[in-house]
């Protein structure tokens, strides 16, 4: 047996497991913060029980689960569409193995720096404002309910479309990489019990989305000027302009740093609730 083993057999097996894991490291990357990952905690569930079923001899069980796992595979394709065409598009396009170029790393930059310099006007002159930056999940379903914009993202164009009365102030902009998708989206309100009675149906949206997506949602207040982030059902209040963009850096930007930066915006932006 270990005369078969030689050194061209172990590197072949040592580059099928890295390969295994691999995939499977990026598989947890795209589905991070997503609600694939409730998908994930169903899957394990379900084996969970057809395990415990054959070991008992429960056959009524394990045919309930075997229904479930034949006919699950539609289902998962039904419901996590925009999570599939956006994994398809990324290994399109090659962004799951290629790191970042620097046009790429400018575009984020721009991207931030847009962001900041718009929600600094606003928050000043107290205009409200509901800004969802698309990451991994695909918003779709999201950009249909609002206008087209298909347009360059620049500081400029961000603050005109929230201006009071203007025709797209209501509703939440859609932004993905380096552009305006649309604007004046409905995004879904958050139910949580423990959201606080003072905050309006903006923080509910930006909430409600960050529930069900990874998206990173900024929200002006009108009443205040504050500004506040959601991620991955958090909300994040009373960030200043630094806090801010630490905060878009960190899950904007894959080569940022946060061992080097502070750690300000995480004692600033609390948790609400």
């Amino acid at each position: 047996m270990w005369e078969d083993l030689n050194f061209l057999n172990v590197l072949r097996i040592i580059v099928d497991i890295a390969v295994v894991w691999f995939v499977i490291y990026k598989l947890f990357t795209l589905i991070r913060g997503t609600k694939a990952v409730q998908l994930l905690k169903g899957i394990i569930v379900i084996l969970g029980i057809w395990f415990v079923s054959s070991i008992l001899d429960l056959n009524t069980v394990q045919w309930l689960v075997y229904q479930a796992i034949e006919w699950g595979f539609l289902a998962v394709i039904v419901l996590f569409q925009p999570e599939i065409r956006r994994a398809l598009e990324q290994l399109g396009r090659g962004s799951i193995f290629a790191r970042h170029t620097q046009s790429q790393e400018k575009a984020i930059s721009e991207t931030i720096d847009a962001v900041i310099r718009s929600c600094k006007y606003m928050s000043k002159r107290r205009i409200g404002a509901l800004i969802t930056i698309e990451r991994e999940t695909g918003m779709s379903e999201y950009v249909e309910t609002g206008i087209d914009v298909n347009g360059k993202l620049t500081s400029e164009l961000l603050t005109n479309i929230f201006m009071p009365n203007a025709p797209l102030h209501d509703g939440a902009v859609i932004v993905r990489d380096d552009e305006i998708i649309a604007a004046a989206c409905y995004l879904p309100l958050s139910e949580s019990p423990f959201i606080s009675k003072e905050l309006g149906t903006r923080h509910r949206a930006a909430m409600g989305v960050s529930e069900v997506t990874d998206a990173l949602t900024i929200v002006v207040s009108e009443e205040t000027g504050m500004i506040s982030a959601t991620k991955n059902g958090e909300l994040h209040r009373k960030l200043a302009e630094e806090d801010l963009r630490k905060m878009l850096l960190k899950e904007l930007d894959p080569t940022y740093d946060t061992s080097t930066s502070s750690k300000s915006w995480n004692w600033r932006g609390k948790r609400d609730g």
